[in-house]
């Protein structure tokens, strides 16, 4: 994510810190997973997001965790999922924090 985010756009950041892959143990910002966040003046937000395999088995509770999180940041009236397949993810994309705590070599 290149572009400077907004004030809520860095809540809906937050918020997705804070929902944790069940399978991994850490958060998807931090995996590399959550490629773009935009909210707009009306509070309609798109999390732009890819998944770690093609048909993740976990996609559909990871959905429902990240709507719940992003609903529940304040100034956020809808949210909707844009999953995307390119870039393709790779542990590169992880944090420092997510490749230690991963044991993922660097």
């Amino acid at each position: 994510m290149d572009k400077q985010l907004s004030a809520n756009e860095q809540a809906v950041m937050t918020a997705l810190k804070k929902v944790i892959d069940p399978e991994l143990g850490i958060d998807l910002v931090n995996l590399g997973l959550i490629y773009g966040v935009d909210v707009d003046d009306d509070g309609n937000c798109i999390v732009t997001m890819t998944l770690t395999t093609m048909g993740c088995p976990i996609s559909d509770v990871l959905y429902a965790m990240i709507k719940k999180a992003v609903l529940g940041t304040p100034q956020i009236e809808t949210c909707k999922i844009n999953l995307v397949w390119e870039p393709a993810w790779t542990p590169d994309k992880m944090s420092r924090f997510a490749r230690i705590a991963l044991g993922v070599r660097f």
